[in-house]
């Protein structure tokens, strides 16, 4: 069975491989279900003109696939280096037992892909991000959610 650095250096390589072939950024990550690699990702945004193509989610997409289900609570994530919002926004729905990175937030800003902006535009109010972002109060706003709350498809996640 491999260790932790050994699924480490399998994510590390798989990103190395996607430079090398020019299949987008420097990223990678596999899922580990009981010593089992049962999903990998790599970073495909420039391939498929996808901003949501980022390795961690590509890899959980794959790993609900394969187990069919949308959460992953018996599973480990070995991402080549630490996840961006989005990502990691995407692992904490996925539910895993854990994440592991190599590089961090740091070695990647280093390298051009600065995701720093992002965590300071989260923190702001929503009147002083960037991007426009507004709030638009109509009497329907709730809706969805009622018939949610209601609905006997329902499913908890």
């Amino acid at each position: 069975m491999k260790n932790k650095e050994e699924f480490m250096q399998i994510a590390i390589d798989l990103a190395q491989e996607n430079v090398a072939r020019g299949e987008g950024g420097p990223f990678a990550a596999i899922i580990v279900r009981h010593g089992e690699i049962i999903a990998t990702g790599k970073n495909s945004v420039t391939r498929l003109n996808d901003p949501t193509a980022h390795a961690e989610v590509t890899a959980i997409r794959n790993a609900c696939t394969n187990l069919n289900t949308y959460q992953l609570t018996d599973c480990d994530i070995y991402s080549s280096c630490e996840p961006c919002p989005m990502c990691l926004g995407a692992i904490y729905w996925s539910r895993p037992k854990a994440l592991y990175f190599a590089a961090d937030k740091n070695d990647a800003a280093k390298a051009g892909f600065d995701d720093a902006f992002i965590y300071e535009e989260i923190k702001l109010a929503n009147d002083k991000r960037q991007i426009k972002t507004q709030q638009i109060n109509i009497a329907d706003k709730t809706k969805p959610f009622d018939l949610w709350d209601k609905s006997p498809l329902k499913l908890d996640y």
